[in-house]
């Protein structure tokens, strides 16, 4: 079966090998002694080195996002959306996840400093389709849990 983590490991798997190829390219450019070589060989040493700590990152924020899930499963905090009224695509109804939204956002309002709450409401977010800010608020409930 596939999963979303196995997608994951296979996408970085072939990121690194991108990224260790791409700095052998930078470093063949290095040892070339030629002035304009070196000046792009330094600038593409670069990209690699960018890379992999974006995807350090990444797997960082996701490990401390699946703990967090867990701590918050084990105590029975996680968000039941399964109730929800759900298009033949899958997705939940847009009123239907607005409603739902509001509720989370205002436990958060109501409980700013509790990384509970921003896990919650990160959820809503995730179902109302708007990942950038599920992002922003699981950066804030990691940061809270922290």
């Amino acid at each position: 079966m596939i999963t979303a983590r196995r997608v994951a490991i296979l996408l970085t798997a072939v990121l690194v090998v991108y990224l260790w190829l791409l700095a052998g390219r930078a470093f063949i450019l290095l040892r070339s002694g030629d002035a304009v070589a070196v000046v792009l060989g330094v600038a593409i040493l670069v990209l690699p080195v960018l890379g992999l700590w974006m995807v350090i990152a990444t797997w960082r924020f996701g490990a401390r996002t699946a703990a967090l899930g867990e701590r918050l499963a084990e105590e029975g905090g996680l968000p039941d959306s399964s109730d929800l009224p759900r298009a033949p695509s899958g997705r939940v109804e847009r009123e239907a996840a607005d409603a739902w939204f509001e509720e989370w956002r205002s436990e958060v309002e109501e409980r700013p400093t509790d990384w509970r709450a921003w896990f919650r409401l990160a959820h809503a977010y995730d179902l109302a389709g708007d990942r950038r800010r599920a992002r922003e608020a699981m950066r804030q409930a990691v940061d809270l849990a922290d």
